[in-house]
């Protein structure tokens, strides 16, 4: 074996009665235990055993166009069964294709594995073609990057698993050397290498005593929910019937749209990247007199959300998975605990309390509807209200960043977590598409509709190929302005020369139907209505072209 240390257990009589396997088997068994079932990449042959390891394994791998995209098609997968994301890069170049989306998976706190091939150690010391320090590379965009081992393969296998599923969730890489991947070892474990499950925490005495006191007094609360909120078990549905039981409108971050449904009357939307919405809902939260931070992640909050409260004048309950390092905002009680069991100790034999008594949250549900109407003749607003009415309740989205995606965000109502996808720690153009496919691999039962701007699409277009290739029936709606719309945006209000956002109109729906599935170009609601109706229909993914204004978002988010 090339510059492998494998174990040899054939010297060892009680050990040549034990099963063995490759390495590679022991990371593979690892991941489908942690119900992983498919795996996405592009192969180089630093990584054959790895993938034939996966395949044995019951892992289906998915060849994709460029790595990146296919960390945002495991990303779509997690977020639909919740096992970790599987993304597999050949060396040097093909892990370095993929250091935007592990990133994407830190800050959005995607629970991902990222193996990477490698030169044999012994090998690397007097070779040098494409080799680099990877480890080097993901150890500044992960929770922790390993070397695999063959002696440790078991550990390191759930060492992985645990650290990326633990809170806060995020990536973890593994470099794999060719040799190692091959080595034959035990497939049980020299010793006990699974770690057990933790209890959840509720906070006890005083704080809870004075937390308790103080949603008792409380007569205008609020709550501001986020991703932490996703990551746990139930946590969701326990931030929902606490805001209906106690009578507290819930703001969330993008990505915690639909924790409480966006038709509730206590649901104020998402927030943080719009200045139009949080016109609204910073004097809203400045009014409170008890703001509720439940699983509230401010990584996905702009400038504006940095210390929106005084914690000296106002009672700031913050729950969190784990203390707070970023200091956007500061609270009065802090309390490093699961929110379930929090939510559930804070509301035991509270009486309600009659909140907001003055019609405030209407209000605030009223001015948001005016500023983001839906009776525009054309143009996003339109193309987003359109595919809204006319698309199933339970149609799965995703976004990429854009000026569509801050006014999609507003927008888009969300009847239950996790129907509307996008990088919003990162904020990553053209993840949409990717994002798109792997809820569709994931849930085949839903309708799965990505949103994306002319630049986004352009830069993974080649990914229709592989929706064209696994038969999927996703549809793409694509903003067509032929311009960095926001950029372009905050060019003209910086009265700066046009440079460096406009580029040529390109036929959009012809490049879907030179991949196989059909394209259609929309310049008004009658005929974007008629491609959805076919879309979904059709047996084949969709690209829908949707030509809109230039400046068509100036005054709209």
């Amino acid at each position: 074996m090339r510059g492998c240390s494998a174990l040899d257990l054939t010297e060892d009589p009680t050990m040549s009665q034990l099963e063995t396997v490759r390495t590679a088997d022991v990371l593979a068994r690892r991941l489908y235990d942690a119900g992983v079932r498919h795996a996405f990449g592009m192969p180089g042959g630093e990584v054959l055993t790895i993938l034939d390891a996966l395949t044995k394994a019951g892992i289906a791998f998915h060849l994709v166009k460029h790595e990146n995209a296919g960390g945002f098609m495991a990303e779509g997968v997690y977020h639909r069964t919740g096992a970790p994301a599987v993304l597999v890069a050949t060396v040097g170049p093909g892990a370095l294709n993929a250091v935007n989306v592990v990133e994407n998976a830190r800050q959005d706190r995607v629970p991902m594995i990222f193996i990477t091939g490698a030169v044999d150690a012994d090998e690397a010391q007097s070779y040098t073609h494409q080799v680099l320090d990877q480890r080097a590379v993901f150890g500044a965009v992960t929770k922790a990057s390993f070397t695999m081992v063959a002696g440790a393969a078991h550990v390191i296998a759930d060492k992985a698993v645990s650290l990326a599923n633990a809170p806060r969730q995020g990536p973890v890489h593994i470099d794999l050397p060719i040799g190692v991947a091959d080595a034959v070892v035990s497939a049980e474990p020299p010793m006990p290498s699974r770690q057990s499950a933790y209890a959840a925490t509720a906070p006890i005495g005083a704080d809870l005593d004075q937390a308790r006191q103080w949603l008792s007094e409380a007569v205008r609360p609020v709550a501001i929910a986020g991703l932490d909120v996703l990551a746990e078990e139930g946590a969701a549905a326990a931030v929902a019937d606490f805001c209906a039981h106690h009578n507290v409108p819930l703001i969330t971050t993008y990505k915690g749209k639909g924790i409480l449904r966006e038709d509730h009357p206590l649901a104020l939307g998402g927030a943080g990247l719009s200045p139009l919405a949080d016109k609204h809902l910073l004097p809203f939260v400045a009014a409170a007199d008890l703001v509720l931070c439940l699983g509230y992640d401010p990584i996905e909050m702009r400038t504006g959300w940095r210390a929106p409260w005084d914690p000296a004048q106002q009672r700031v309950i913050d729950i969190m998975p784990e203390p707070n390092s970023h200091y956007m905002h500061q609270a009065t009680l802090s309390m490093v605990a699961d929110l379930g069991p929090t939510l559930d100790a804070l509301s035991h034999d509270l009486t309600p309390m009659d909140t907001w008594s003055g019609g405030e949250v209407a209000q605030v549900k009223g001015a948001l509807a005016t500023d983001f109407p839906e009776n525009d003749e054309w143009g996003p607003a339109a193309v987003i209200a359109t595919c809204r009415d006319v698309l199933p309740e339970t149609t799965l989205a995703t976004v990429d960043s854009g000026a569509h995606r801050i006014l999609l965000s507003q927008m888009w109502r969300c009847p239950e977590p996790r129907t509307l996808v996008q990088s919003s720690g990162l904020c990553t153009m053209g993840c949409a598409l990717p994002l798109a496919l792997g809820l569709s691999i994931a849930d085949q039962e839903r309708p799965v509709v990505g949103f994306m701007g002319d630049a986004g699409f352009l830069m993974v277009a080649g990914e229709l190929a592989t929706a064209a290739e696994m038969g999927l029936r996703t549809i793409f709606v694509v903003f067509v302005d032929d311009s960095l719309a926001l950029i372009e945006k905050k060019q003209r209000e910086r009265q700066l020369a046009n440079a460096g956002v406009d580029f040529e109109h390109h036929d959009y729906a012809a490049m879907a139907r030179a991949f196989g599935g059909a394209g259609h170009t929309v310049r008004d609601r009658d005929a974007l209505r008629a491609a959805l109706d076919q879309a979904l229909d059709a047996p084949t993914f969709t690209l829908i072209a949707t030509v809109i204004p230039r400046g068509a978002y100036d005054g709209r988010i």
